[in-house]
């Protein structure tokens, strides 16, 4: 018997994540054992998608997985950021792991860059929906019978409007031509409730809509700061 390479998986709680994620749970050369988010220890929420930290943990339960959490304050410096990274990834290290999965599709520096962070662990990074059709992807991950729900979007790019929407054919219809499908440039971050990875759907409703602005890093047309909406969710406890 052929023994399985002890993996974690880099988790989201979006749409990509889960696809990603099930995908190489099929494949049988890999064992994931752990989820590891990011979490804005200010707000005590997923990074990003702005998720509150119970529906994450809820998530790990119906996946039937431990989680660990990358705690981080509310916009890091890279220097905070690194060092926290490598007190999570020595742990995982020392633990066994050797390999983990992502759910980027297509963006090159990006994958680059979680290699090369990741090399001198010796973890070996896979991507399953790598340079994948968006379109297709999408319409794969409603075929499969996965949902999700958009809880924060780039307000530059798409109005207040698309924030709180499931997402289904008639999203995808409405998205600007600017705007990839998965939206895998950020354009926006979904939270996944239901599908073939979880033992049962995620019950919640839908709160407030938030706007928020941060610092660019990339400070694009001289402007030092990106505005996001934030869909708020909230657990609904069986």
């Amino acid at each position: 018997m052929v023994k399985k390479l002890k993996t974690y998986f880099n988790w989201s709680t979006g749409k990509d994540a889960s696809l990603a994620y099930y995908y190489l749970k099929k494949d049988e050369r890999y064992q994931i054992n752990r989820l590891v988010t990011a979490i804005n220890t200010h707000h005590n929420r997923v990074s990003m998608h702005g998720l509150r930290r119970e529906l994450l943990v809820k998530h790990a339960q119906e996946i039937g997985l431990p989680i660990t959490t990358i705690e981080l304050p509310e916009e890091p410096s890279m220097e905070v950021y690194n060092n926290e990274m490598e007190r999570v990834v020595t742990q995982l290290q020392l633990d066994g792991y050797t390999h983990c999965g992502f759910g980027d599709i297509f963006l090159e520096d990006l994958r680059i860059y979680r290699e090369k962070q990741l090399n001198p662990y010796n973890i070996k990074c896979h991507f399953p929906l790598w340079q994948r059709d968006t379109k297709e992807l999408i319409e794969e991950f409603l075929n499969l019978g996965f949902k999700t729900i958009v809880i924060c979007i780039k307000s530059k790019l798409l109005d207040a409007s698309f924030v709180g929407r499931i997402i289904d054919n008639d999203f995808i219809n409405d998205l600007p031509d600017n705007v990839d499908p998965c939206g895998e440039n950020g354009e926006f971050h979904t939270f996944c409730y239901d599908g073939p990875i979880f033992n049962n759907p995620i019950k919640f409703v839908v709160g407030d809509k938030v706007y928020r602005e941060y610092k660019n890093p990339k400070k694009e047309n001289n402007n030092n700061s990106m505005g996001f909406w934030f869909c708020d969710l909230k657990l609904i406890d069986d």
